[in-house]
């Protein structure tokens, strides 16, 4: 297993209750061949640009050690979820 750090940013206008929802379903998709280390909220911070109309983002950053097959599930739901504008996934140093 390898480890990954993970950064989402979340829409701002989501409700805390939609938005832990999708947190929960990415944290599932981790845990089914994975383990979680971290979980950070950053909260609302502001972007450095403006990405579709808005100028801040709420986010997460988790830490977690997994299989590459995780990861490219990962970007597919990412990619396809409304709720979040932007998240990267880099592998970590050993």
């Amino acid at each position: 297993m390898r480890k990954y750090e993970a950064v989402f940013i979340f829409v701002p206008s989501l409700e805390e209750e939609n938005r832990n929802k999708t947190l929960d379903r990415l944290k599932g998709i981790i845990e089914a061949d994975g383990t979680i280390t971290n979980v950070d909220e950053w909260g609302m911070r502001k972007l450095a640009y403006e990405i579709n109309d808005f100028t801040e983002g709420y986010y997460v950053i988790v830490n977690f050690e997994s299989t590459p097959a995780v990861i490219e599930e990962l970007d597919r739901v990412c990619r396809i979820s409304d709720s979040i504008m932007r998240h990267m996934i880099v592998k970590e140093d050993e």
